[in-house]
């Protein structure tokens, strides 16, 4: 099935998002769509798949223009959207979320046994038949609840998937696991739109790509022939040469040193200590324990046993107050779920924290949050309307970055960046890489926690690898490489 878009529009009153998008996936086809955050490929998406209607343009399939003006229009041209946040239902069963309103119904009741024989069929084709049709989704791993909503999309007999940073959450095993299934489809006729802001999945999977750019469509080019810094400057509108600057800072006294830290059966024995101006990256293999160390520093989720220090003192950190109040910050992986209040605005997401900061006489000075917010959306680049804008509309690494704007202002002694770049541009990245160099040389201690091999490498001025649930070994500057740190994240140390 061959989809084009053609001259495609739309607006958010006087806002015009997109201007002029032209967009042609062949049939069994995998092409890659890719844009700095707030290029409008979200939008674009939305509009193909008749969450928003456009304002002006052509949707056309195998030549013959349709109207997609509702997710159910899209549906009956066999397009299917696999979201980045999955849709899916935790608490009702993997036939019951396939079948979630397309129930089969036989009379006046439910079809159970023929719901459970399609949904067989279905989880056959993906090789993913050993789990039961009545297994809750609350005890998938990520990646087979992924797996159920391509499950989804067969039942439509989808011709053309949308998969969005399908890739964010899971494991390496998952991850070949989700490319193994895309080539048989596409091996099998079916195309698939391919949204990542990782460039090497990008050049691994897709046959050609188009890029946006500040709402407008900029080119398409053949993955076999371009270059990753002709895409780069293409997203850019510039080249962007050494992506990981590290730049040196001399380390000054010991920020914060971790003794024996426990938490059964998450991890054990957690000892490291990170200096002012210094960053300790964390490398390992997901579900590692990685993660989980951060929020027991923070106070989240507090470990067993083992002690924290801050500047030589030894502290009790037992929820994300203590933590706050020992100076450390936490840019959690999770921005939707931990890091923001997503019906909140801008403004209020970044001074909740230090919100103390702002009291005068027990009234919000808010002559103070709106030059303090400006200041953010000033340095961190945000792209947005104004600082009322609810953050819910905004892009992932916008949000990212006032996750980033709302710690920083608590001015961190000791600043945690859990997995800080997942789902940015290569733009923003190299944005928050300035910020962590800019931290580094105001004496922030960084412990940096990255799936990302050369992102952890490239800013990095140790890298500490976890496995088997313990730090197996700590990498100094100039013994750290890429083939030794995933030699001890599969093996562990000597």
């Amino acid at each position: 099935m061959k989809v084009q878009m053609q001259n495609i529009h739309k607006s958010f009153g006087d806002i015009h998002v997109l201007k002029g998008i032209d967009l042609q996936i062949e049939s069994g086809e995998i092409h890659a769509l890719m844009g700095e955050n707030g290029a409008g490929k979200s939008t674009l998406i939305k509009v193909l798949t008749g969450v928003y209607s456009k304002n002006s343009g052509e949707i056309l399939i195998d030549d013959k223009e349709v109207n997609i003006d509702s997710i159910s229009d899209s549906e009956k041209v066999n397009i299917a959207y696999v979201h980045q946040e999955l849709n899916i239902i935790r608490e009702m069963t993997v036939c019951e979320n396939l079948f979630l309103g397309k129930e089969i119904l036989k009379g006046k009741l439910l079809d159970t046994k023929k719901m459970n024989e399609i949904c067989l069929e279905k989880l056959s084709v993906l090789g993913i038949d050993h789990i039961h049709p009545n297994t809750l989704m609350k005890n998938l791993s990520v990646g087979y609840q992924q797996m159920i909503e391509i499950a989804k999309a067969l039942l439509i007999n989808a011709q053309l998937i949308i998969l969005d940073e399908p890739t964010a959450a899971l494991t390496s095993k998952e991850i070949e696991n989700l490319f193994k299934i895309v080539t048989e489809l596409k091996s099998k006729g079916v195309s698939f739109l391919y949204v990542s802001h990782r460039m090497e999945e990008i050049f691994r999977m897709c046959d050609r790509i188009s890029i946006l750019r500040d709402g407008q469509y900029i080119g398409t080019e053949d993955l076999k022939i371009v270059s990753e810094e002709k895409v780069v400057e293409m997203m850019t509108g510039k080249t962007i040469d050494n992506l990981y600057r590290k730049d040196k800072v001399l380390s000054g006294k010991t920020m914060i040193e971790v003794k024996d830290l426990n938490k059964k059966g998450i991890f054990e024995n957690i000892n490291f200590q990170v200096k002012a101006g210094e960053v300790l990256g964390f490398a390992g293999l997901m579900g590692a324990g990685r993660s989980e160390i951060m929020h027991a520093i923070f106070g989240s989720n507090p470990a067993d046993s083992g002690s924290i220090y801050i500047e030589n003192k030894k502290v009790s950190i037992k929820n994300p107050l203590d933590g706050k109040k020992n100076g450390i910050g936490f840019v959690t992986e999770d921005r939707k779920e931990e890091g923001l209040i997503l019906d909140f605005d801008v403004s209020e997401n970044i001074v909740i924290p230090s919100i103390d900061k702002f009291l005068k006489k027990k009234m919000v000075d808010n002559k103070k949050i709106n030059s303090v917010v400006d200041h953010y959306i000033k340095k961190l680049k945000i792209k947005v309307f104004n600082a009322n804008q609810k953050v819910k509309s905004l892009s992932g690494g916008n949000q990212q970055k006032i996750v980033f704007a709302k710690w920083l202002e608590t001015n961190p002694k000791i600043l945690i960046l859990d997995e800080p770049t997942r789902g940015v541009d290569v733009g923003a990245k190299k944005e928050i890489y300035e910020v962590i160099n800019e931290l580094k040389k105001e004496g922030v201690a960084i412990i940096l926690v990255s799936s990302e091999l050369p992102e952890v490498i490239g800013v990095s001025d140790r890298v500490a690898v976890i496995h088997n649930k313990t730090i197996a070994k700590i990498f100094d500057e100039e013994n750290i490489n890429q083939e030794e740190v995933l030699k001890v994240a599969f093996l562990g140390g000597n």
